[in-house]
């Protein structure tokens, strides 16, 4: 993502979820689960139990967006099948190796840490 700064964080939910949810049952996701405020800008990476389909959603400062990709072959990384699964704090470079379909391996800080608002 050109341009993208590391002010902007993403977030993915370590559990499967139901693709079917639409806007208001992700956000509520978002808000249970992660623990965070879905309108304050960052991404929210969602992946179902097929791992064929993934979801981010994200507050573009006027509306709630969302955009799904559905891989044709292969599978998306489970956030569920990693040991001690956690909700995943990822880079905009991570979030954009894994919706190209990218094997998540270890996580590394990243130095210096993030600027903070």
């Amino acid at each position: 993502m050109i341009g993208s700064t590391r002010q902007l964080q993403a977030w993915a939910c370590a559990e499967p979820v139901d693709m079917r949810l639409s806007y208001d049952s992700l956000m509520a996701l978002v808000q249970q689960t992660l623990g965070r405020d879905v309108l304050g800008g960052d991404l929210f990476l969602f992946v179902g139990r097929s791992r064929r389909l993934a979801k981010v959603m994200y507050w573009d400062g006027t509306g709630l967006c969302i955009l799904s990709k559905r891989l044709e072959q292969g599978r998306f990384n489970a956030p569920w099948l990693t040991p001690g699964a956690r909700n995943w704090q990822l880079t905009t470079t991570e979030l954009a190796l894994f919706l190209e379909g990218s094997q998540v391996v270890g996580f590394v800080p990243v130095s210096p840490p993030p600027l903070r608002r």
